[in-house]
Order: C-alpha cells, then structure tokens, then sequence
C-alpha cells in the first residue's frame, strides 16, 4: 500500500522539457505585385550557427536543392539568439513561394558544389523548419511591361507578360481618363524541351516562363504623350502607364545606351548578379523624368539579364526594367549570355576560344520571344528551339541612325548580316540623319586584352571595319568588357586628325566599350592591393579615356553635333564626353576636373590607371562649358524614391566568401 503514493508522486513531478521546435512565419500570405516584400520570422533554432540558412522556393515543392536562392540567418541581428527575422522583396515568378530553414556544418561543405562565384553551395541535409505558401492576388493584370519600336515611326510596341494565354489587348489614349482605342495582341511561349542545354533545360534552372504578349499601337501623332494599360476585364488590368512617341521631323534625340547590365536580386542564387543594376536604371530614370514630354529611348547592347538558364532571373530583370522600359522603347541586340552553347550553327574553326556556353543552355530562346525588335533578322539553331530573332537591325530616331549587329551569328563577308549591314550604311540618308551609331556587343577595339576574343577582332577589322570607315560611321559602341574606355577616331589601330589647330580632321569611327552598366569583375587597368596578380593593361595612346565606374552613357544630338555623356553610377554625374560634329570632327571635351574627381572615389577600380590622357584630350569646351551642351536634358534633382523594390543584398555576415573573378564573366 505505501508504494501507491510513491506512484502518484513519481507520476505528478515535472519531467525535463524536450527542446521546442524550430518555427518558421512568413507574413503576409499574399502579395499585391512584384516589389511587394515579405517578412520572414523564425524562433528556436537550436545552437544557433553562423551557417544556418534560409532557403526560397518557387514552386512551393520544390526539392531542397533546387532553390532560386538563399539567405544567411546570420544577417538578422538577433541570429544568435536562435530568434530573427529577414523582409525581402519578391518577384511574382507564376507560382507560389515556400521558404525552409536549413541547418549546416562546416564537415559538410561540398567543395564540387559551387556557385558562379566558386563559393560553396549551402547542403539540405538537414530540415529545420519550413513554411508557405506565399502568393500573388489575381486580377491584379499583367507585369514585366517594355516597349520597342517599330519600322515605323508611327507606331510603338507593347508587350508584357501574363499567367495564361488567354485574350489580353492594350488599351491607349491621349488623356488618362480617355484610353478608348484598343490594340489586339499576339501571344506566344517557349517550353523547356526547346532550350538547348543546361541548366535551361534542367528542373534546376527551368521555370514556367509564362505568356508572352505583343502589340503595336498604331497611328500615332508625332512627338505627343500617350497613356496605356494591358490587360482584360476578366483578368485584370495593369496600371496605367504612358510615353511619348517618336517625331521623325525633330531636330534632337535623346538616348541612353550601355551594355552587361543585368539585375539585382535580394537573395543569393546559383549565378552572381548584378547590385549596380540598380542604380543604372534609377539614375536613367531620373533623366527620363526630367525630360517632360521629349521622346526618347533605351539602349542595352548585349548580356541583357544573365539568367545564363536560372530562368526566374529574367523575371527579376524585367520587374527591375519596368520603370523605365514601361516609358521609353527598350533596345537590346544578342550578347554570348543569351546565346552561346556548344553546339551553335556558327561556329568557324577559329572560334572555338570565343564562342562556349556562357549562355547557360538557353540558345538564345528567351531574347528572341520576350523582345520584338524591328526587321526580320532571323538564324535556325538547328535543334528544337525556335529560329534566333533580334539579330541586326537599324530605325532612325531624331537626326540619328542606329544599327545594330550580332557578334554572336555570322558577320563575315557574304553572310546575310554582312550584305545587311553593307547596305544599310550605304543607304542612311545623311541630309536627313547626319549621324550613324553602330552597336553590338563584342568589341572591335579594347585594351583590356581579352585574349580569347582576339580571333573574332581580327574579323570584325577585316570585314566590318572597312565598311564603317567607308560610310563615315560616327560612333560605335561595345560592351562585354565591364568597363568605359573611348578611343580617338580610329582606322587600323590608327588615329585620325581630330580637326584640332587648323588641321584637316579625318571622319573615322569614334569607339567607345560601355560595358560598365551592372556586371563586374572585369580585369582593371591597374592591380587592386589584394590583387597583386591580376593582369595590367597599359593604356595606349589610341585610348583616351578609360574609367572603372559603373554608369551608361546619355547621347544629345542635334542637326549640328552629337554629344556622349558618361555618367557615373556612384554620383550621377558626367565624368567623360566627347562631342562630334555632323562634319565628322571630333572635339573631345575637357574632363580635367571630372579626373581629380575620379582618382579620389574609393571602391571603384578608378583611380590610378583610369581617366583621360591629358596629351590628346584637346578642347574648345571647358567643364562648366559642357553643362550648356546637355542642358535639353533639364535641372537634373535628387533620387526617384520607391520606383524599384527590390534591395541590395546585404553582405553575409555569417560566411564572407570570396569572389573569385574569372575571365568567363564577360
């Protein structure tokens, strides 16, 4: 009988409390549209590491490892306590997110697994906690709105995307109140079996890329501003937007034009992406704004998103773009990241160092049908994919024709692009547009010597060179090396008078590399101190002015003279200009203050190495001067708060990795 109360009282005391389970809240459970930002909590992590991670998944059920990106714990504040919290933006990719807490260790790092930056990639093996599903309203209408021209400067072209195929239209007006003429749409898609390779055509890298909607307004007044929508009444309708369009009897145009640009992402993901995209199009943006009611346009001359087959990366770029793209037409031509694979239809014996696979298994698929650019530039991949588009092309705007070339198909004499290219400069009117831009991605002329594309510039001089100095080409402008470098008016690696002192100036094509618009680790000129063997390029007297910003370069043209403008990322300021006149001489102008300038900004790859070289940077226009020149832009003011929502990733606290730069980030 005495046992009896001992039971009772083993069976009433308190037991040792097992650890409570990790949780894990996402609020809000849906999203208005892309921008809107999630915030992520999460308690009782046990023994909270400096390696616990978060993981985003789009679908919800995706497998652990195949994440679209991933977040340390650590950059909450709180980490330590095994309580925190992250907010993030997120992209409406078509489908519903989920997130999952991640527990790994230092033994379980997995030196074969890495992203682009050769930083390891975080393990799965062991769940901590998992939440969703988060997703976007419906009946909200579609996003990722651009705009292109047509071959028609009556017309403006519309596209956007949607979750469905169904019948969308664009509805415009010249009054916001008044948008009662409608435009009927095409619509078309592309499906994984048609991507070429890896990881495009992998369930790591795919994703429903949704419908793609195309339009064109046409009709229009010249030079007057118009309002739009896109959408329908059962699906809903986007807000409303507006641009001015094109006026072919102006006596001005305006563009912004630069190349590798890219888009930030505010996760960690499989390829590096691109912060200073960001400002790119803030600052872009604020000239547009500041515009009024002038057209103009934007020009994004190759490695447009660097999706490189993480598909979702093209959502994050047009979501980045459309502030900008939804106002002004957005121009792009083929760069080696939307194109490249091993098994490319050209692909001459002497390319085989130029032409890999940095286009991650896309083949070109997504450039092709997300844009419409004018003509009819086509070239079969020879496998499922559809005929590659948007090759070359040309339209005038203003007193301006702008060509545009492919680097990445055949350019060589006799090819269709080669007789196109021939008889498009022979053809420009130059009563009509005394200037001519030629873009496309490779460079003809750099000197941040890269090698490997050395055999695909002897082509370019043999067989294009002689055209652009036989049709008086006034510019041409380069991407792929991520940075800005302009050279003297060039012919053969040599340079022409520029008219100054009296002398008789020579109409050579000026070459300006604008590569600097979001992607980096690219070689710079001089070696950074914990750097000490990476490469230096030794400016030569045909390259007058190199600089290590990031920015993209603003054109003012009038009947009488062209203006570049480059314009710097970290101040928004011109630090570089060339000014050429309808005659063909070349006036560089004066960027002696914009140098001292240049060489005190820390953090950038400017400084020593960078700038002008003073003994050929002649002028008649000193820097106060050259304000008046770019004064059709208007008084400039401040940041544009709010136009983009996505945020900077924060540097990881918990795990520094180093990037490790290569030469396949071009």
């Amino acid at each position: 009988m005495k046992m009896i109360p001992l039971l009772i009282l083993l069976f009433l005391a308190p037991t040792p409390s097992l650890s409570a389970p990790t949780t894990l809240t996402v609020t809000p459970k849906t999203l208005t549209k892309s921008g809107d930002t999630v915030s992520i909590q999460w308690s009782n992590v046990p023994s909270p590491s400096k390696l616990d991670w978060l993981g985003i998944y789009s679908p919800p059920d995706s497998r652990h490892d195949h994440f679209i990106g991933y977040k340390f714990l650590s950059e909450s504040p709180t980490w330590a306590s095994g309580s925190g919290s992250i907010s993030i933006p997120l992209t409406n990719l078509r489908s519903s997110y989920s997130f999952r807490i991640f527990r790994w260790a230092d033994s379980e790092i997995n030196p074969k697994k890495q992203d682009h930056d050769h930083n390891p990639l975080p393990g799965t093996a062991h769940l901590l906690a998992s939440a969703g599903s988060v997703g976007f309203e419906t009946g909200r209408g579609p996003e990722q709105v651009h705009l292109a021209f047509t071959e028609d400067a009556s017309e403006m072209r519309v596209m956007f995307l949607a979750e469905d195929g169904e019948k969308r239209y664009v509805k415009y007006g010249e009054k916001k109140d008044q948008m009662g003429q409608v435009a009927a749409t095409s619509v078309e898609r592309y499906e994984r079996d048609q991507m070429c390779d890896k990881p495009a055509n992998s369930s790591i890298g795919w994703r429903d890329p949704g419908w793609i909607f195309d339009a064109v307004i046409k009709g229009l007044k010249k030079g007057v501003r118009y309002y739009y929508k896109v959408g329908s009444d059962s699906k809903g309708w986007s807000e409303t937007h507006s641009f001015v369009s094109r006026n072919e009897d102006s006596n001005e145009t305006i563009a912004f034009l630069f190349g590798d640009m890219g888009a930030a992402t505010p996760y960690t993901t499989f390829e590096r992406t691109q912060d200073e995209s960001i400002s790119t199009m803030k600052w872009i943006l604020r000239d547009i704004e500041a515009l009024g009611d002038k057209p103009a346009f934007v020009s994004h001359i190759g490695d447009i998103s660097y999706a490189r087959g993480y598909s979702w990366l093209w959502d994050e770029f047009f979501a980045l773009i459309e502030p900008v793209a939804s106002r002004v037409a957005y121009h792009v031509c083929i760069g080696n990241h939307e194109y490249d694979w091993p098994l490319q239809p050209w692909k001459p014996d002497w390319s085989y160092t130029v032409y890999g696979t940095d286009g991650g298994g896309e083949c070109g698929v997504p450039y092709s049908l997300k844009f419409h650019m004018p003509g009819n530039s086509l070239e079969p991949t020879g496998t499922r994919a559809p005929a590659t588009r948007n090759l070359y092309y040309s339209f005038d705007m203003g007193v301006v024709h702008f060509v545009y070339i492919s680097t990445e198909t055949n350019f060589l004499w006799g090819s269709n692009q080669y007789n196109f290219i021939k008889h498009d400069l022979e053809s420009v009117d130059r009563k009509k547009t005394p200037f001519v831009v030629v873009q496309g991605h490779r460079p003809m002329y750099t000197t941040s010597n890269e090698n490997r594309d050395a055999p695909l510039r002897n082509r370019m001089l043999e067989h294009l060179e002689p055209l652009f100095v036989e049709n008086n080409v006034t510019l041409a402008l380069w991407g792929h090396v991520h940075r800005y470098e302009r050279f003297c008016p060039l012919n053969n690696f040599t340079c022409g008078s520029m008219g100054m002192d009296g002398e008789h100036s020579e109409a050579f094509p000026v070459h300006i590399v604008i590569g600097m618009a979001g992607q980096d680790w690219q070689p710079i000129w001089q070696p950074r101190p914990d750097h000490p063997d990476d490469p230096v390029f030794p400016q030569p007297m045909r390259s007058l002015y190199r600089g290590g910003e990031f920015g993209y370069t603003r054109l003012v043209a009038t009947k009488e003279k062209l203006t570049l403008s480059y314009v710097g990322n970290h101040d928004g300021e011109v630090h570089d200009m060339v000014e050429i006149l309808a005659s063909g001489q070349v006036l560089s102008g004066d960027v002696t203050a914009s140098v001292k300038e240049s060489e005190t900004t820390s953090g950038s790859g400017s400084g020593s190495g960078s700038g002008p070289r003073g003994e050929l940077t002649k002028s008649t226009f000193s820097w106060f001067v050259q304000g008046a020149s770019i004064l059709v832009l208007g008084a400039f003011v401040g940041y544009v708060i709010g136009y983009i929502s996505h945020t900077k990733k924060a540097a990881t606290s918990g795990r520094s990795w180093t990037p490790v730069k290569t030469n396949e980030d071009a």
